[in-house]
């Protein structure tokens, strides 16, 4: 009885939707997927296993470490995200980046959030940009 079989290189080959393609440009597809074109691109792949929460969650991470402020569109929009740590995470990513107009999404979310670990790191968030040196730069 045989117990391995031939492997073809294809078979560990990034995804069409991931290949070649930066950290920060992932992040920013990942944030702005829906679950059908999340289903689409990745079936019967091992990154289903994340879900797309946690994949946002992690490319709200990415942005916050990497991104510019041309990311701050993106991560507005995960303010609004379904999953309250993406949320979350999409806050503190905004804080990082330190842009000022995020301030106004920050604080509109935060009117309006119903998680209240999510209203702390928003509340947060907004003290560091008011606190931030890139922001107050600008």
């Amino acid at each position: 009885m045989k117990f391995s079989q031939e492997l073809s290189l294809a078979t560990f080959a990034a995804r069409p939707a991931i290949s070649g393609t930066d950290s920060a440009s992932l992040a920013r597809e990942l944030l702005s997927m829906s679950p059908e074109e999340f289903g689409a691109a990745f079936t019967s792949s091992p990154m289903k296993r994340a879900k797309l929460a946690g994949l946002r969650r992690n490319a709200a991470v990415v942005l916050g470490n990497v991104g510019t402020s041309a990311d701050t569109g993106v991560l507005v929009s995960a303010l609004s995200d379904p999953s309250p740590v993406v949320r979350s995470h999409a806050a503190s990513a905004l804080a990082s980046l330190g842009a000022p107009e995020a301030a106004v999404a920050l604080e509109s979310q935060l009117a309006v959030e119903p998680d209240a670990s999510v209203r702390d790191t928003l509340a947060a968030a907004l003290g560091a940009l008011a606190t931030s040196p890139v922001a107050s730069s600008k």
